[in-house]
């Protein structure tokens, strides 16, 4: 298995980003400078100097992330600093706290500054761009895609890009979705450069998508181009269905969102197809509600996780056809539970479709010696991992 690199390099790039404010006063209490500073991935250094006729008391940073939500958020942080009537105040925004954010990300923030006399004031909104400045970026552009890239020549950038436009004509296929706004895409070089690049990834991540921001991060190197176009595929379906399905209430069971996005990569890779055989044969199979919450952060349980995922969205397809697949999306964009969906689209909620699923996957993936594949159980093999 692939261990997580430690993330090193001889230095940090402290990247200063948007132009510092300028100098904003009312009746003595003035805001002489307001900078930001950019460590990704772990952090965003805010900085306020000020000045007053009388103490300064109270320093709050107010930012708000660019994303899509069905809720405006405006986050508020007390600055730290020591009263006075000059003050250089400063706020730490910490990713391990917060959760990390995608590269390209805009952040506007602004703050309030109040003195003892009871004076206030509020500057003018600043932006930044959460950018990964330790590369130097190239792009290119197709339709609502821009893939963003450092390493290697333009053509392995096209080819990625190529698979992601086959990855959306695909999806529409099979489940109607349709990229409706643009997609960044950054492609680092592997999968350490990747987690380098990421809050607490998991050991076998490869790839993530950021619904949310429009944005994919994958791992793949000039060398590895196979893997890519696979991974992108995956990863778009990611993107697409949940902005397809995308409500305030409830998300897609994980074995749903995972297994389209394997379908979405074409024909199952023959580590998996493997890693049902073996299961099928051991009876260690994963129950279908165990599949709908978050998938195990050991290598070769997640790998099964997947391979079973992408047998249960390939059983619906095979068995009641694309149209239903749809339907049955279109009823989680309503915020539906998991068990009621599947009932009124299906007939059957998750352990009905467990039931169904076990006989379809008995009879494509038919056991053998039990003796010879329960010796090779606990050594699974390790596919490279998703998100």
């Amino acid at each position: 298995m692939k261990k997580l690199a430690v993330f090193s390099i001889l230095a940090l790039l402290l990247v200063l980003t948007g132009s510092p404010i300028a100098v904003q006063s009312q009746s003595g209490l003035s805001v002489l400078e307001s900078t930001a500073e950019v460590d990704f991935p772990a952090r965003i250094n805010f900085i306020l100097s000020a000045s007053s006729d009388a103490a300064i008391t109270d320093v709050r940073l107010h930012y708000r992330v660019e994303r899509t939500s069905f809720a405006q958020v405006t986050s508020e942080a007390l600055a730290e600093f020591e009263p006075a009537s000059q003050v250089r105040a400063h706020y730490t925004l910490d990713m391990r706290y917060t959760g990390g954010l995608p590269p390209g990300t805009g952040i506007w923030y602004w703050w309030t500054v109040a003195d003892a006399s009871g004076k206030t004031i509020t500057t003018a909104a600043a932006s930044l761009r959460f950018d990964d400045a330790r590369y130097s970026w190239r792009s290119v552009s197709e339709g609502l895609l821009t893939l963003y890239w450092y390493q290697g020549e333009e053509t392995f950038a096209r080819q990625l890009m190529a698979a992601a436009q086959a990855a959306l004509i695909r999806l529409e296929q099979d489940t109607g979705a349709l990229l409706t706004e643009p997609v960044a895409l950054h492609i680092y070089n592997g999968y350490d450069d990747l987690r380098g690049a990421m809050i607490f990834p998991q050991e076998w991540t490869g790839g993530a998508a950021y619904p949310d921001f429009n944005v994919i991060v994958l791992g793949v190197s000039p060398g590895n181009i196979d893997w890519g176009v696979r991974t992108i595929a995956h990863e778009m379906s990611h993107l697409v269905v949940h902005r397809l399905t995308d409500n305030p209430y409830l998300g897609l069971p994980v074995w749903l969102d995972e297994g389209l996005a394997m379908y979405a990569e074409g024909a199952l890779d023959e580590i998996s197809v493997g890693n049902l055989n073996r299961a099928v044969a051991a009876g260690r199979l994963f129950s279908v509600r165990s599949l709908a919450s978050p998938f195990s952060a050991f290598g070769d349980q997640a790998s099964l996780s997947y391979a079973q995922s992408y047998s249960l969205v390939e059983f619906l397809i095979d068995r009641y056809g694309q149209p239903r697949l749809l339907e049955l999306l279109m009823v989680f964009r309503q915020g539906s539970d998991y068990d009621a969906a599947l009932k009124r689209v299906y007939g059957f909620d998750m352990d009905g479709l467990d039931e169904r699923w076990r006989e379809y996957i008995n009879k494509r993936y038919p056991p053998t010696a039990a003796a010879a594949v329960l010796a090779a159980a606990d050594a699974l093999p390790f596919k490279a991992g998703l998100n």
